[in-house]
């Protein structure tokens, strides 16, 4: 997202505690280490940059961990938006971009979903966003915060360049674990469930590449320019791909087999969840670049064989 708004032209800060980032990844753009549940390390860091726009990627985002630690997810992704908030009304910014995620749909009642799909997410982690999501509209009536969030289905890919790339301790998704696998520098792929209602028996997820969010979220912030209210969309592919489809094109990208096991479902996964994008193309003007899965899965690759951090 840095890389994209500095080649729009706009000056960027950015604010992380760090705790899952790396420095080196923020290249020579200003860092201002500090947390969201810190209050005046977040007004000292919109006082310092002069913010315009805020864009708010800072959530814990894995759905077996929210189960297992609830707590953590709604004092982190809760309590930290409404700090952010909070000063962002202190400070006069009145524009956010907020990351969303599909988990608030839960299990889905449709093929693919669309923005007014009833929310009940079957984890924590999809609980908090969705708590945020409620914030956002809430300010919106009551204070006049212009805001976008963008429900993300499945991020995927690096850049194409090869300079930054998925890289997590410990790493729980799916693509960047089967590349591990293939170059031996993780264990076997564990196929978590194989008994799920779906063609193969195992999940389905849309997956959309990190290059086209970044897209995303800057067509949202010039929506603001625009735009009052809280505005939500769904960003995906509109095609879903099962564990097993995902396998298969990592092995025709690398040319190797996956080593991989069967495992027990992971608690908190819906069996299948696929984009309808329409309303982010309609109104926004996105699309995806990235039309097929081995096309993502190419730009990890090129990735997890020289990552820089």
């Amino acid at each position: 997202m840095v890389r994209c708004l500095r080649g729009l032209g706009h000056q960027v800060m950015v604010f992380d505690n760090l705790s899952t980032g790396y420095r080196a990844a923020v290249a020579d753009v200003p860092l201002f280490v500090g947390d969201l549940l810190d209050p005046a390390a977040i007004d000292q860091a919109l006082t310092t940059s002069r913010a315009e726009v805020v864009m708010h990627f800072c959530a814990k985002a894995l759905v077996g961990e929210s189960v297992i630690d609830p707590y953590l997810y709604y004092d982190n992704n809760v309590v930290g938006t409404l700090n952010l908030l909070k000063a962002m009304r202190q400070r006069e910014v009145t524009r956010l971009v907020f990351s969303s995620t599909c988990a608030i749909f839960g299990v889905p009642q449709t093929t693919r979903i669309e923005e007014h799909h009833p929310k009940a997410p079957v984890n924590p982690y999809g609980a908090s966003k969705l708590m945020c999501e409620q914030l956002l509209a809430d300010a919106a009536g009551a204070y006049g915060l212009r805001s976008v969030a963008l429900r993300y289905f499945n991020a995927a890919g690096a850049s194409p360049a090869g300079g930054i790339g998925e890289s997590h301790d410990p790493e729980t998704h799916l693509i960047p674990n089967a590349i591990r696998a293939v170059l031996g520098i993780g264990p076997a792929l564990s196929v978590l469930g194989r008994d799920y209602p779906t063609a193969d028996g195992t999940c389905v997820r849309d997956y959309v590449h990190v290059d086209d969010l970044a897209h995303a979220h800057a067509c949202a912030m010039l929506y603001l320019e625009a735009h009052d209210g809280a505005h939500v969309f769904n960003l995906g592919s509109e095609h879903g791909a099962s564990v097993l489809e995902v396998i298969e094109a990592v092995e025709r990208v690398t040319g190797s087999s996956v080593p991989r096991q069967d495992a027990p479902r992971r608690a908190g996964d819906p069996p299948s969840l696929v984009a309808d994008s329409r309303r982010a193309r309609e109104v926004l003007g996105w699309s995806p670049r990235y039309q097929s899965l081995d096309s993502i899965v190419e730009t990890a690759w090129r990735w997890h064989q020289a990552p820089s951090y």
